[in-house]
């Protein structure tokens, strides 16, 4: 009776439905990633012909992640004198602010925004206060390892509000990241240019860190 049962058609087919739908599932990841790749590739192709010359920076834009960056920056406002810095995503404010000050920057050229999540929206939540403020050129402080993710994302969502950037690398000993963080993370920025979403839902499904 039990051998019966499982080989009436309505058993065989329940017994399938789970390799249906992970067949589906695995479906709808490659058309994504395929999307992703394409998404990625089209912004990237035209920022390369559309880039304009550039253009004296006018201010710094150091991605949080490591107080190292906050030291290097610090010094490298001395050199800059004048030069607006903003911190997207950085140390605590008590020990931001101590840094900078203990290189003699002033106060009132120092930006310090908590905004960010990820490195992605250390460009998304600043884009527009950067823009507010009349700023069109920057330049863009990270890691070395950090630094190809950072420029990926950079030339989508910094070109789509006009803003250019010259990338200034802060040595370190560490490995650079996977090419596949900078992919996933181009095309999380322009996902975000053409719907405003940071697609941070994808991380998981791509099993992505921050």
């Amino acid at each position: 009776m039990r051998e019966r049962h499982l080989s009436h058609p309505m058993a065989q087919n329940r017994a399938l439905r789970p390799q249906r739908r992970a067949a589906r599932r695995g479906r709808s990841r490659f058309k994504l990633r395929r999307f992703v790749l394409m998404a990625l590739l089209g912004g990237g192709l035209a920022y390369g012909y559309l880039k304009p010359p550039a253009k004296t920076p006018q201010a710094a834009l150091v991605l949080g992640g490591e107080p190292r960056r906050e030291q290097f920056a610090a010094q490298f406002a001395k050199q800059h004198p004048n030069l607006p810095i903003w911190v997207s995503g950085g140390s605590n404010p008590e020990y931001a602010e101590w840094i900078f000050q203990q290189a003699g920057v002033s106060a009132n050229l120092v930006h310090l925004d908590y905004d960010a999540v990820d490195t992605l929206t250390n460009f998304t939540t600043i884009v527009d206060k950067l823009r507010s403020q009349g700023i069109t050129s920057i330049y863009l402080i990270t890691s070395d390892y950090h630094m190809r993710r950072a420029e990926w994302i950079g030339q989508v969502v910094l070109s789509s509000r006009g803003i250019q950037f010259q990338p200034v690398v802060i040595p370190s000993q560490k490995a650079a990241e996977p090419l596949e963080k900078a992919i996933f993370d181009g095309a999380r920025a322009v996902l975000w240019v053409i719907t405003g979403n940071t697609g941070s839902f994808l991380k998981q499904e791509f099993n992505q860190p921050s």
